[in-house]
């Protein structure tokens, strides 16, 4: 299932992992982990985030994923289930059949 994952690192915290190498870490980590369509990063809430996309083979690989951001990070993490146009076309086929 494809999914984005959102992180937030709150400022202090995250400038502490810049200045010590874990805040590269833990995103290079993350993104050879699981291969992401897609990666952004920018402001959220004023804090430091990002948004990454990509597909979860199982849902057993959620801590596996996130932990590393609130151990290693102290981030708020949340997980979304997202579609391709291609994806909400089909399934309002499916919907009105």
């Amino acid at each position: 299932m494809r999914v984005m994952l959102r992180i937030q690192l709150p400022a202090e915290t995250a400038n502490a992992a810049v200045k010590d190498g874990r805040l590269g870490k833990v995103i290079e980590s993350t993104l050879e982990r699981v291969k992401p369509e897609a990666v952004y990063f920018t402001t959220v809430d004023g804090d430091r985030g990002g948004y990454i996309v990509f597909d979860l083979a199982h849902p057993s690989d959620i801590p596996s994923i996130c932990e590393p951001f609130f151990h290693e990070l102290g981030a708020k993490v949340e997980l979304a289930p997202v579609m391709t146009p291609d994806d909400v076309r089909s399934g309002l086929a499916k919907a009105f059949q």
